[in-house]
């Protein structure tokens, strides 16, 4: 797979790097702090970022945008792999007061983002294997470049979340930086959103009890099938810790297994998920022959695998909608 479709899909690149704050240092404390004498902030690659008072602007990729927008932290500048239009995480969101930096990965105007001053940017982090290592020569998630990475920098400190092991873990993480970045995690809206979160999970281990198997891929014409292992990528290894039964597609790499289109067939499931970002619909899979052969799609138990924000409420709403979808299906594999 080429270097662009992996960035258009998440999860692919292990991202890191040090030093990218005006004023920084390693810690081994996450935590934020916040008093007269200014505010700091460890994140997830130990870098410690202080500034004078609580940043009130915050550019972010939009992965971790939708998820602090969720908390009340709204952005005034995003950039990430598609366009905020094409974007399932900023669905009903008025984006009139927000610049829109690009519309792929690695596509940042550097003029729009000095232009709307945020205090920090804040983007993500991704490991390179299953034990969670983390390549520090890397530029950050959502940066061409570590140049381009610099010049970022030197427009408003970097902080970087981690999306690894679980979306337990990052949900949790991200509040922790919402609740710094000013967000009132005890208000009405967020109890609301964890309680919806709660019963989402209760509803998609019930569904999941009928031990359908789930397929989540990113298809391309020229390559075939990119599936996921889902216990590499957070929400995924959310959804099988609670108790939805992915296809386990083997191979060594670290998050996918490929399949050129000859040998799709070998890989069938009751449910099919298809990736939303940079890859093939069902319409377009359709005109590969193999594909039709697939259980799940004869059964037309096709679905949008959504790469969505590690926050309560768009994990719930997916949940949601994946608990329904393994509910109203049927078990076609042999």
């Amino acid at each position: 797979m080429h270097r662009t479709s992996r960035r258009l899909l998440g999860g692919l690149l292990a991202l890191a790097v040090v030093g990218v704050s005006a004023c920084s240092g390693d810690d081994d404390g996450g935590d934020a702090a916040a008093s007269g004498e200014g505010w700091s902030f460890t994140d997830d690659l130990g870098t410690t970022v202080e500034l004078d008072a609580a940043p009130e602007r915050v550019a972010a990729i939009n992965d971790v945008a939708s998820s602090l927008w969720n908390y009340g932290v709204a952005p005034v500048a995003t950039f990430g792999q598609t366009s905020t239009a094409d974007d399932v995480a900023f669905e009903g969101r008025d984006l009139s007061d927000v610049e829109i930096l690009g519309e792929s990965y690695g596509d940042i105007d550097l003029e729009q983002l000095a232009a709307a001053a945020p205090d920090v940017v804040v983007t993500t982090v991704y490991p390179t294997d299953s034990e969670g290592t983390l390549d520090e020569s890397q530029p950050l998630y959502g940066f061409e470049s570590l140049e381009q990475q610099e010049q970022v920098a030197q427009i408003a400190p970097i902080i970087a979340v981690a999306w690894a092991g679980s979306a337990t873990d990052v949900i949790e993480r991200t509040a922790e930086l919402a609740e710094a970045l000013g967000a009132d995690m005890d208000s009405e809206e967020v109890r609301a959103a964890e309680a919806d979160f709660e019963a989402a999970s209760t509803a998609l281990s019930e569904a999941a009890a009928g031990g359908l198997t789930v397929l989540p891929v990113a298809a391309y014409a020229d390559e075939g099938f990119y599936m996921a292992k889902a216990e590499d990528e957070p929400s995924l290894r959310m959804y099988g810790e609670l108790g939805v039964q992915f296809v386990d597609p083997g191979g060594e790499e670290y998050y996918w297994q490929t399949a050129g289109w000859e040998d799709v067939p070998q890989y069938p499931s009751d449910i099919l998920l298809y990736s939303l970002r940079g890859a093939l619909t069902p319409e377009q899979m359709a005109e590969q022959p193999t594909y039709g052969l697939l259980p799940a799609v004869q059964a037309d138990q096709v679905h949008p695998w959504k790469y969505i924000g590690m926050d309560y409420t768009a994990q719930a709403a997916y949940m949601e909608e994946l608990a329904g979808w393994l509910e109203a299906s049927q078990d076609v594999t042999p």
